[in-house]
């Protein structure tokens, strides 16, 4: 079974991540272009540094080929937001890029963008699904790469240069030229060195790199900018006193950033940085958008400015979405993605570092000294958040318990609401809340709380823990 999750199509190598089952989903997109009349223009398609990811995107693309339709080949391994850029900018109706973005590396996967760059949404990807359920072994056929190069129904590019001028056109590089930035930058062994370097150089900026090279096993850690996976870059940031360390995802659609004490800044609060950023300093106007497990601290800043944050659904598709329809000013997730207005409609890790550094130049300030603006401004709240594997029959227990039944632990604190969009998420009173969901990429069930307090924090955790029966499988 192929099914699309909240970020694309993700499988274990070789148990469903096949060659067979890729040709079934280059088939049924070829078939679903077909019939939707949009194979004129073709399609673009991407890799990344994973295990089999080029010769997947070959694979891809030799079944594009044989159903007569053009299929542009990027040639180097390169970041997820370059692929949408390439489909938003030459108006294409698909993309694909191979990728498993931040998932553990006996992993890969494809995602699927549409038109204007966008992922792939519940309505396409639930059809995408139907059309893969009506493919027949028989039907696949795929043209021999070489010919498919010599009848020009492959062809290689890499529009690189077109999506990095984009982004330094977008910021002020003659500001970032004037502060001597020292910037330390981690790829996690993915896609971003290039790009990343090659933004900062430009900008005059000094930069280092770590963990640069070709590892298809990540180093053998989870591609994923953590906490525990950065201490590497934070004691780099700290003894060579960097200004920032910059650090993405395996495919280069999520950032994570050490600030120049050395913290490590969560996702969240990069999103309420440059939210902030972008309409106090920069003067635009415009409400935020976040997923339900994405701090509320982007409410505050937003009632701050007389604005209003919107909440959403997990995945990316649902922020762009609302995005579109709100004209925000920036959306993004508590795993790290987040996107600008104006720039592409899907997360974008390197634009994010790009506007970061963008931020520090312009307002003069370390990006500890911003944040502290920001809780004497708007107050300060604090997440914990944890994970846990399961069973099947552990998840279906569990389901029918928050889902099914609608119980909830006994808990502390008056509840304002609970709902259901996304997972079981609880409202209380006191502004502070708690979900927990069931991941769309990983086999995992999250739990995600956020208090005035940590210890807060971590008791209405610990209660959902408890009452789930869930201590004996805690990720983290």
């Amino acid at each position: 079974m192929i099914q699309f999750g909240t970020g694309g199509w993700r499988a274990i190598i070789g148990d469903e991540f096949t060659k067979a089952n890729i040709q079934i989903l280059s088939k049924a997109i070829a078939n679903k272009m077909k019939e939707e009349k949009v194979t004129e223009k073709g399609i673009v398609l991407g890799y990344d540094r994973r295990f089999l990811s080029k010769e997947a995107m070959q694979w891809a693309g030799e079944v594009f080929a044989a159903e007569g339709i053009r299929a542009y080949l990027i040639n180097k391994s390169s970041p997820t937001p370059l692929i949408m850029f390439y489909v938003m900018k030459h108006e294409l109706n698909y993309g694909m890029m191979i990728t498993a973005s931040h998932n553990p590396a006996i992993y890969n996967g494809i995602k699927v963008f549409t038109a204007g760059g966008r992922d792939a949404d519940a309505e396409q990807t639930k059809e995408i699904e139907q059309y893969i359920h009506k493919v027949t072994a028989e039907e696949i056929h795929a043209m021999e790469y070489k010919a498919a190069i010599e009848q020009g129904m492959i062809q290689e590019i890499y529009p690189l240069n077109e999506y990095l001028d984009n982004i330094i056109a977008a910021v002020d590089m003659n500001v970032i030229r004037e502060k001597g930035l020292k910037i330390a930058i981690d790829p996690m062994y993915g896609v971003s060195e290039t790009s990343l370097t090659t933004i900062f150089h430009t900008a005059r900026c000094d930069v280092s790199t770590i963990h640069e090279r070709h590892d298809t096993l990540f180093g053998g850690k989870l591609p994923a900018p953590t906490s525990n996976t950065l201490r590497t870059l934070q004691n780099y940031v700290l003894d060579k006193s960097c200004n920032i360390g910059i650090a993405t995802d395996g495919d280069a659609d999520r950032i994570g950033v050490i600030d120049d004490t050395g913290r490590f800044l969560h996702p969240n609060d990069i999103l309420v940085l440059l939210y902030y950023y972008l309409v106090k300093y920069k003067g635009w106007k415009g409400p935020v958008v976040r997923n339900i497990c994405t701090t509320h601290m982007l409410d505050k800043v937003a009632e701050k400015f007389g604005e209003k944050c919107y909440e959403v659904p997990v995945g990316f598709k649902y922020i762009s979405a609302k995005m579109n329809e709100t004209d925000a000013v920036i959306g993004g997730e508590s795993s790290g993605g987040l996107t600008v207005r104006g720039h592409i409609k899907g997360k974008d890790g390197i634009y994010a570092a790009a506007l970061l550094v963008e931020m520090i130049a312009i307002t003069n300030k370390k990006l500890s000294e911003i944040y502290g603006d920001i809780v004497a401004e708007c107050g300060s709240i604090h997440m914990d958040e944890r994970d846990y594997s399961f069973t099947q029959e552990k998840k279906d227990e569990i389901q029918r318990i928050l889902i099914k039944e609608k119980r909830l632990p006994e808990l502390p604190l008056e509840i304002e609401k609970v709902s259901y969009l996304d997972g079981s998420k609880v409202y209380f009173k006191n502004g502070g809340w708690v979900v927990a969901r069931f991941s769309g990429t990983e086999p995992l069930l999250r739990i995600f709380c956020e208090m005035p307090t940590l210890e807060e924090a971590r008791k209405i955790t610990a209660l959902y823990e408890d009452f789930l029966n869930l201590s004996d499988s805690c990720n983290r």
